[in-house]
């Protein structure tokens, strides 16, 4: 079955030429110019990757974005703007996208993030443990998408998810905040680590008993964060 994109895209000369490409790629195209009709047909069609507009009519796509992110953790979203500042690249990555592609773009640029899309999402259903991951006090059942600790329960996010999955095969390990952004978000991003940092803290706030001085993801100075899933009484910070 050809894979299926959803393009949400208000300009018509632009939408018609993405579908042209898409489909001469041999993707199957699901073309909307709106926010609202783009939730419709995602919710009707499940397609496997959303090729997203940010300034389009109804809802835009950040809406769009995060509507989408409140049921599905998985399909890959591809913000496509005009916009290329620092601030709009943070605000889609934390929301949810995949990936974030400035326009004016090139047609080859656009199909390679397409497909790289396409195949972490395969890589991801075929190798990812989808077992409960558990350390000191913590437990995390991917199922139920909750974090439990000291018998308190509390909902945990696809990124958190992701990041402690990351942790957890590199127990003991210093990984660097550029790599942690590449294989979490899946995008080699090369603007601040700032949206990396938040969930950082964010997670902390949910596994360690005393935010300020954790014990189970520890910050080195510099370089990124190291993870401990049985630390000693030695080192926190």
């Amino acid at each position: 079955m050809k894979p299926r994109i959803l393009v949400v895209e208000d300009d018509r000369p632009i939408l018609t030429g993405l579908v042209d490409l898409l489909e001469g790629e041999g993707f199957a195209v699901l073309p909307v110019a709106d926010g609202d009709a783009a939730l419709r047909v995602f919710h009707e069609k499940r397609p496997d990757l959303v090729l997203l507009d940010l300034m389009i009519p109804g809802r835009s796509g950040y809406e769009v974005c995060r509507e989408i992110r409140k049921t599905d953790a998985v399909t890959p979203v591809l913000m496509l703007t005009a916009r290329g500042q620092e601030v709009d690249k943070v605000v889609g990555l934390e929301l949810g996208a995949d990936d974030y592609i400035v326009k004016p773009f090139g047609v080859a640029e656009l199909l390679a993030r397409v497909r790289a899309a396409l195949r972490r999402v395969h890589c991801r259903e075929e190798t990812v443990d989808r077992g409960p991951i558990a350390f000191g006090a913590v437990t995390v059942d991917p199922k139920t998408m909750e974090l439990h600790r000291d018998g308190r329960a509390c909902p945990i996010t696809k990124r958190e998810l992701a990041l402690l999955r990351e942790f957890a095969a590199h127990d003991g390990e210093v990984l660097d905040r550029e790599t942690l952004l590449e294989r979490v978000w899946g995008v080699r991003y090369e603007g601040t680590t700032r949206t990396l940092d938040q969930h950082i803290a964010k997670l902390r706030q949910k596994v360690e008993a005393d935010p300020a001085h954790p014990r189970h993801i520890r910050t080195v100075h510099g370089v990124g964060y190291r993870f401990c899933s049985e630390p000693g009484d030695g080192e926190t910070g």
